[in-house]
């Protein structure tokens, strides 16, 4: 006699398939999108592969990587940073503004006046526990303050030095790929790297699992919400600073609303904004998603700039919908593959086999 039938078996085990084919969409829902609107507009539009217009898409979605990136870790421990807007405004007019001092000052301003306004946000978030929402939101306020104050309420635009350096960081290339394409690939191996092989990557999932019992284990929560907000800080002045580089300017109204295109590019790469779950290479494919949108849209002619928030808007909240219900049915999932296992235990065990029977 079997211990168990070959209907229970293959019942025990669906609910584990399930769960991982559901886990792989959401994960990797996102470049399923992209490859598929790159086949398409490929066969629709004469001249879309070529090297030239690849690139300006890849260099287009370079500026605003960087913010994807820091966002994607905020986000990871259930937070968000609304200030990353403004923070990006404010790195390109310090960057544009320090140039006349040289390449080294042009980049260290923004990192370091954003850095601090991040570490100051996420000591307040880990501090208080007041939501990331609140402190961010006033965080967003006080960085575009300080861009009115340096700019004069904006009548004043500060240009890059003529003759700098700083402006080749963003208008060079390597291999004819631009010096910012570069720049993201190295920054998001950097963030696959720290997110999948080390400990604080998974310190900010379990905190945005369940932070009570992240800190029950003893995981480092205030520090990691510290580095997160940090780094988030960062990651928006480098990117305005590359703005200012191939801009030549730090222009005063950049950044408005922008911190709404990252969220959309990290809901986009299959990161839940509740947290606990993510990737960092998601958020990549969906700000590339977002730029295809934009030059779908010129390809179109639709000279109206709106409907670029139009499709971007009703993709989000298609991926939203897909995202809760593939969120859903992992925990049914999981929930059914738990009562298959104590159903196992339970069932009773098997009587002996009488020889010659």
């Amino acid at each position: 006699m079997s211990s168990t039938s070959p209907s229970s078996a293959v019942k025990a085990q669906r609910p584990g398939r399930l769960a991982q084919v559901s886990r792989f969409a959401q994960r990797n829902g996102s470049w399923v999108v992209l490859v598929l609107m790159v086949i398409v507009m490929a066969m629709a539009f004469d001249g879309f592969l070529t090297g030239s217009n690849l690139g300006q898409i890849a260099r287009q979605a370079s500026f605003y990587a960087p913010l994807a990136l820091g966002l994607t870790f905020v986000i990871f421990t259930g937070g968000i940073d609304l200030s990353i807007g403004s923070l990006y405004a404010l790195g390109g007019v310090l960057a544009a503004w320090a140039s006349s001092a040289g390449f080294i000052p042009a980049l260290l301003a923004p990192l370091v006046v954003c850095g601090v306004i991040g570490l100051v946000q996420g000591m307040i978030v880990a501090g208080t526990k007041i939501p990331a929402f609140i402190v961010t939101l006033a965080g967003m306020m006080f960085a575009r303050g300080l861009v009115l104050f340096i700019t004069d309420e904006g009548s004043v635009t500060h240009h890059v030095a003529p003759g700098s350096g700083f402006k080749s960081l963003a208008n060079g290339n390597v291999l004819g790929i631009g010096n910012t394409v570069w720049l993201v690939v190295i920054l998001f191996i950097i963030g696959v790297v720290v997110s999948k092989r080390t400990s604080y990557g998974v310190t900010l999932l379990a905190i945005g699992g369940q932070e009570d019992a992240a800190r029950l284990m003893g995981l480092p929560v205030k520090r990691s919400l510290l580095i997160a907000h940090t780094v988030s800080g960062m990651l928006a002045g480098f990117a305005g600073a590359l703005t200012a580089s191939y801009t030549g300017s730090g222009v005063t109204t950049l950044g408005v609303g922008l911190e709404l295109t990252a969220i959309s590019a990290v809901v986009l790469g299959g990161t839940m904004l509740t947290g606990g779950s993510g990737t960092i290479i998601g958020s990549l494919a969906g700000i590339t998603i977002l730029q295809l949108v934009a030059n779908l849209i010129n390809r179109l002619g639709l000279s109206n700039s709106n409907w670029q928030s139009v499709v971007n808007g009703v993709l989000l909240v298609v991926v939203a919908v897909v995202q809760t219900y593939l969120s859903r049915m992992q925990a049914r999932n999981k929930g059914d593959a738990a009562t298959a296992e104590e159903a196992a235990k339970d069932a009773p065990e098997p009587e002996p086999a009488i020889p010659g029977l």
